[in-house]
């Protein structure tokens, strides 16, 4: 395989590119690039990239458009010292890929069980964003409402040890469980 230049990567970094894999050989682009190319995933199922879209334009409009699975993907191939990954930020423990699959398993299982048999991808676009609402009303820990996008993926990505009951999670520190109600 093709190594990249000391030089490109410096290039590549100030607009934000990543090395992808195109064809068995490495190149510089950005997600938005690697998505509108459809460069395979290395990691992710085609379900989980769905999903992670699904979510990723729910949450902050315009991010299937930026490549948000393609990033994640990529960052997911990478050691996990080197991640950009907000997983990595948050003290997760690798491999990072175990906390994504965990939180669209969760947030599919909560969607399936709440919208008749719809995984979370397969909602529509006011579905989703209702979803994603009432996953981040409610802290149990606080009983605050919460709507910024964090507290989604916090409240999916790990399950509770005390409960197997998808639509029970807590954050990846433990600190607060979220409980989504049917409507």
């Amino acid at each position: 395989m093709n190594t990249i230049e000391r030089r490109d990567l410096i290039k590549g970094a100030a607009i934000g590119a990543l090395a992808f894999t195109v064809g068995g050989v490495e190149v510089l682009l950005t997600p938005s690039e690697a998505r509108a190319q459809n460069v395979p995933f290395r990691l992710l199922k085609a379900n989980e990239a769905e999903a992670i879209e699904a979510l990723g334009e729910t949450l902050v409009p315009g991010a299937r458009a930026a490549g948000v699975a393609h990033f994640i993907d990529q960052q997911l191939s990478v050691p996990a010292g080197e991640a950009l990954l907000e997983a990595r930020i948050l003290n997760v423990r690798p491999p990072f890929a175990n906390f994504y699959r965990a939180a669209i398993g969760t947030v599919d299982a909560v969607s399936t069980t709440l919208n008749d048999g719809r995984r979370f991808a397969q909602l529509d676009p006011a579905e989703q964003h209702e979803f994603a609402m009432r996953c981040a009303r409610t802290s149990s820990r606080t009983g605050k409402a919460r709507a910024d996008r964090w507290s989604v993926w916090s409240c999916a990505a790990m399950r509770s040890t005390s409960s197997t009951e998808p639509s029970k999670a807590m954050t990846p520190s433990g600190s607060h469980t979220c409980r989504i109600s049917p409507r």
